[in-house]
């Protein structure tokens, strides 16, 4: 297998390409886990993977709450299926609680008064509340616990590390918080290990081809934890050596036309970008800082044939949303020519 096969399997099993699934939460549900930096754009994530839907749907999704968004995995925002939030918690959260607690250290915060909101927060918001941050600090404010801005998100963040809190429905472009328990049911209980193979066999199925370095990265766990899951997936996927690495992907992957252009236009921090622990394959050296940073930030990214060769942004002109391009390098016209659909696709899922 070559790199231009590597990443034509990869846009297949990312639904980049042509796939049978119509509905948001059975998106995120395929991919394991979305990250979800940027709402506005973060929706495009599942957007782009599929037909004929607009901003509005994911938002239903997300107010119905179907689609789940939490800090999970590496300590991040994601986009979680109602059906998985539950077992993915149980999963990650023993390695998130050290981080936010790392994280108070490091801002010199006073956990004592973080533990003392906690439970405060959590009355609260007792029966189906859905309030926003701001919100949260007003109604603590009349329970005379009194909290300046860091000291309210470190709140927030530890009574979601607790499985206390997680995002509820919007209230227009602001995010509220909502009690966990009362916000999505408990669908199932898994063990460590049936949850390991779980999400081993969501990401590889979704991710592949893929190396076990990626799925530490993506994952959040240890290098220890990711072998024993690979071992009980090992018997429904292979590994193949490519430049150097060894990739996994199912046994039964199908390998998509090489003959056909793929144009796509994906979001910030989009899985085909922000999963893979190394990405040479799709960027070049010299163009990497172009859209992502040292210090973990990603731009939007033009995409051909699962290379990046540019980026984009979103802008409004006389109230309608616009897509701007710009390429890497100078690009022939008939080049620039297969984003016109995508363009146009993109465009219409943020008109409302």
């Amino acid at each position: 297998m070559n790199t231009s096969e590597l990443l034509n399997i990869r846009l297949y099993n990312q639904l980049l390409l042509n796939h049978e699934i119509k509905e948001p939460c059975d998106i995120v549900s395929w991919m394991g886990a979305m990250q979800a930096q940027a709402l506005d754009l973060a929706k495009w994530a599942i957007g782009a993977r599929l037909e004929n839907r607009n901003v509005k749907d994911i938002d239903k999704a997300l107010n119905a709450g179907k689609i789940i968004r939490t800090h999970i995995l590496r300590p991040t925002w994601h986009f979680v299926s109602a059906e998985d939030i539950h077992w993915m918690f149980d999963l990650s959260n023993p390695r998130l609680k050290p981080i936010y607690r790392s994280y108070a250290k490091t801002f010199g915060a006073d956990e004592s008064l973080i533990y003392r909101a906690v439970p405060v927060l959590e009355r609260v918001l007792m029966g189906g509340k859905h309030l926003t941050k701001q919100e949260i600090g007003d109604a603590l404010h009349e329970q005379d616990i009194i909290l300046d801005d860091g000291h309210l998100q470190l709140t927030l963040s530890y009574a979601e590390m607790e499985g206390i809190l997680i995002n509820g429905r919007l209230k227009g472009n602001k995010q509220t918080f909502t009690l966990f328990e009362e916000w999505v049911a408990r669908r199932k209980t898994l063990s460590k290990e049936e949850a390991l193979e779980c999400l081993a066999r969501r990401f590889f199925t979704s991710h592949g081809p893929a190396t076990i370095h990626d799925f530490v990265w993506w994952s959040g766990l240890t290098m220890t934890e990711c072998r024993q899951a690979i071992e009980m997936i090992r018997t429904d996927f292979i590994c193949e050596t490519i430049n150097g690495r060894d990739f996994w992907m199912r046994n039964d992957t199908k390998t998509p036309p090489a003959d056909e252009n793929y144009a796509l236009l994906l979001p910030p921090f989009d899985e085909f970008v922000v999963s893979y622990k190394n990405r040479s394959e799709i960027i070049e050296d010299t163009h990497y800082g172009k859209v992502m940073t040292k210090n973990g930030l990603f731009s939007p990214t033009i995409i051909l044939n699962g290379e990046i060769i540019g980026s984009w942004k979103k802008v409004t002109q006389k109230g309608s949303p616009r897509i701007e391009l710009s390429f890497f390098e100078k690009t022939p016209k008939r080049k620039q020519d297969l984003f016109k659909s995508e363009i146009k696709r993109l465009e219409h899922f943020y008109s409302i």
